[in-house]
């Protein structure tokens, strides 16, 4: 059901670089852009994160409230993924572990604030 997210930056090019390297250790790459948008997924068709200026051209700011899950294949990934973001400065929102039995996740935030999850389901 979901196509994709969108997460507005003030800094594209700090934002892409941050999300090459966070959603690399995942499998994810670009795979698509236009002038405003980088999106990233394992491909076309697959559920995608974009990262961009915001439509109206005002400064992006995270929503309270406002965070993507993204699923991976096992809690090793969810470790691998949450070390990389630390180890690139994002700030830490909720270490890697269990929250309840079907559910492993971590949490962070990107340059601009957003803050994500990255989970292992089941």
């Amino acid at each position: 059901m979901l196509a994709y997210v969108t997460l507005g930056t003030n800094n594209k090019e700090k934002a892409v670089a941050f999300y090459d390297a966070v959603l690399g250790e995942m499998g994810a790459k670009r795979v698509f852009n236009n002038d405003r948008l980088q999106f990233y997924g394992v491909s076309m068709g697959q559920p995608m994160l974009a990262i961009g200026d915001p439509w109206d051209k005002g400064s992006a700011s995270c929503g309270n409230g406002v965070m993507p899950a993204l699923a991976v294949d096992s809690r090793e990934m969810v470790d691998k993924v949450y070390a990389k973001a630390m180890e690139l400065g994002a700030p830490d929102e909720g270490a890697p572990g269990e929250r309840m039995p079907t559910f492993y996740g971590a949490y962070f935030r990107d340059p601009d604030g957003n803050k994500i999850c990255v989970c292992k389901l089941g």
